[in-house]
C-alpha cells in the first residue's frame, strides 16, 4: 500500500505491489551480488600474484648470490677455508630458497610448493 511504501522508502515492498518490478529488482540484485563476488575474486587474484611475486623476488636474489659465489669459487687463489666458507653460504642460500618456496602461502594455500600430505 501507499503507507507501506512511504514508511519504508521503497517503491516495491513485496511482489504484490509490482510483480514485474520485483522480478527486475531481484535480477538486478543477483547481478550486483555476482559482480561483487567477481570483484572479490579479482582482488584475491591480484593479492596472490603480489604474494608470489615477493617470494620469487626473494628466491631470485638468493639465486643471484649463489651465482656470484659460484664464480668466486672458480678463482684459483681461494684457499680451502675460503672454499668452505663459500660452500657454507651457498648451502645457506639454497636452504633459504627451499624455505621460501615451501612456506609462501595465500589464504593457507602454498603458492610455490605442493602439499604432499
Amino acid at each position: 500500500t501507499a503507507i507501506e511504501r512511504l514508511s519504508s522508502g521503497l517503491r516495491i515492498n513485496s511482489a504484490k505491489d509490482d510483480a514485474a518490478g520485483q522480478a527486475i529488482a531481484n535480477r538486478f540484485t543477483a547481478n550486483i551480488k555476482g559482480l561483487t563476488q567477481a570483484s572479490r575474486n579479482a582482488n584475491d587474484g591480484i593479492s596472490i600474484a603480489q604474494t608470489t611475486e615477493g617470494a620469487l623476488n626473494e628466491i631470485n636474489n638468493n639465486l643471484q648470490r649463489v651465482r656470484e659465489l659460484a664464480v668466486q669459487s672458480a678463482n684459483s687463489t681461494n684457499s680451502q677455508s675460503d672454499l668452505d666458507s663459500i660452500q657454507a653460504e651457498i648451502t645457506q642460500r639454497l636452504n633459504e630458497i627451499d624455505r621460501v618456496s615451501g612456506q609462501t602461502q595465500f589464504n593457507g594455500v602454498k603458492v610455490l610448493a605442493q602439499d604432499n600430505t
